[in-house]
């Protein structure tokens, strides 16, 4: 979402790190191209100019200036900037002493509303609640239905009645969920515009049928600077507790996401960051600032690894690499625990120092590895555990099974063999007392 906004903040301190001591005209001539690609990333212009000031007072100060690496100290203070600018600190939800805790979410249709409240329930399920979907949106025809899919994937029970009474089907909802012990509620909302007076008003009547214990605005990250003013009129008529950005995988330019909390004063609480119903996280504004700055966020993939790899397979999986034993069902469980992390091209992003390395453009073509993918699932179990045994004839059958070619066999069992021989280098090395550790 960010990569051409990080691009264009990275070539600005760029020229600085170039000088041994900066003048105020150096970092003017700096600020000016931060603001040119703040502006162009559709950011609100008098959130542009009111972050511009607050850099430009601190980094021309004495302090800055003399000190030994001064480019070091201005993009430390930018740093710090965009992370009070996004929040300063993350914002979760509260939940009630008293269940159930009521969550309402609102927005404009198309925002994602429906898919959005299912991620929701899923987060919270794995974290230990039950919630209740309720299918509030009486609208759209094919929204109830929509939701009872979604619920029964994530398995959590849908709430949802025939009928034309939101504020009524909320209020049962909740009804049902205190009888049936649920500890949160999630009622999805029909899209409505702010300045659809009819739509407006249901929505008060729902708020005022249930008291929610928070209103989450679910915006899309794409729709720019609308957004920000989408999200001021609703706050003002029903008031939002918080925000959630949808689509941030997106191509949009991320104005939004930079300008929602200082010019409406809500936090971004949660960020929808894929299409599966595990694409939704947290939003913490200093590893979003870090990415920014092309910094990594290492924190954000440690959580995504831990999220969707056990322990036990970890474990399992080190000890099977210090002693070489990796197989070809050991390489595509890896496979595909990685791919669950969301796109590579993602997962790179956020390792600091790929811009350094060449490889901030790396294109990461997600179709070769469902190849290669392919390729390990038309072998036999007896040729995942010992690749050895696949003669020409196997490598035909396989390249006909996957729908490759047996140059693409041959290439994926050379880079196997190699692998292995590596292993087996660090493993002798490593049981000859010689201090060499293996880098997993």
């Amino acid at each position: 979402m960010f990569e051409s906004l990080t691009e264009k903040l990275q070539q600005a301190f760029q020229k600085l790190r170039g000088k041994g001591k900066l003048t105020a005209a150096d970092v003017d001539v700096a600020l000016r191209e931060v603001r040119l690609a703040l502006l162009e990333a559709d950011v609100n212009y008098k959130v542009v100019r009111d972050f511009v000031a607050r850099i430009r007072e601190q980094a021309v100060g004495e302090e800055v200036m003399q000190s030994l690496t001064p480019a070091q100290q201005v993009i430390k203070i930018v740093h710090t900037e965009l992370i009070h600018l996004l929040g300063d600190r993350p914002v979760t939800l509260s939940f009630a002493p008293n269940p159930p805790t009521i969550i309402l979410l609102a927005g404009l249709q198309g925002s994602g509303k429906t898919t959005t409240a299912a991620k929701l329930a899923k987060l919270y399920k794995q974290r230990g609640h039950s919630p209740l979907l309720v299918a509030a949106d009486v609208y759209r025809p094919a929204a109830r239905k929509q939701l009872q899919i979604l619920g029964d994937q994530i398995g959590v029970a849908v709430y949802t009645e025939e009928g034309q009474d939101a504020p009524g089907i909320t209020a049962r909802a909740v009804g049902e969920a205190r009888r049936s012990g649920h500890d949160l509620v999630i009622v999805d909302t029909a899209g409505r515009l702010h300045v659809d007076e009819e739509l407006m008003a249901e929505l008060e009547r729902m708020k005022n049928a249930v008291h929610p214990h928070a209103i989450l605005l679910v915006v899309d990250a794409m729709t720019g600077q609308d957004a920000v003013n989408l999200a001021t009129a609703f706050h003002d008529r029903v008031g939002v507790a918080g925000i959630i950005l949808t689509k941030l995988d997106s191509d949009a330019r991320g104005g939004a996401a930079l300008s929602l909390r200082a010019v409406t004063g809500r936090p971004v609480m949660f960020v929808g960051t894929g299409e599966k119903l595990d694409g939704l996280e947290p939003f913490y504004p200093d590893r979003m600032a870090s990415r920014l700055l092309g910094m990594g966020d290492i924190l954000t993939l440690i959580d995504r690894a831990q999220a969707r790899v056990s322990a036990e397979k970890a474990a399992e999986m080190e000890r099977k690499l210090r002693q070489a034993q990796l197989t070809l069902d050991d390489f595509l469980d890896q496979l595909e625990q990685v791919r669950s992390m969301g796109p590579l091209g993602d997962i790179l992003s956020m390792l600091p120092g790929m811009n350094k390395l060449g490889l901030k453009n790396l294109e990461v073509d997600e179709r070769s590895l469902a190849h290669v993918e392919a390729i390990v699932r038309s072998m036999t179990r007896e040729e995942r555990q010992n690749p050895a045994i696949i003669d020409a004839s196997r490598r035909r059958r396989i390249a006909r099974g996957s729908g490759t070619s047996v140059q693409d066999v041959n290439r994926l069992l050379k880079q196997y063999e190699e692998t292995r021989k590596l292993l087996r280098q660090f493993a002798a090395k490593g049981a000859r007392g010689r201090g060499f550790k293996l880098p997993f």
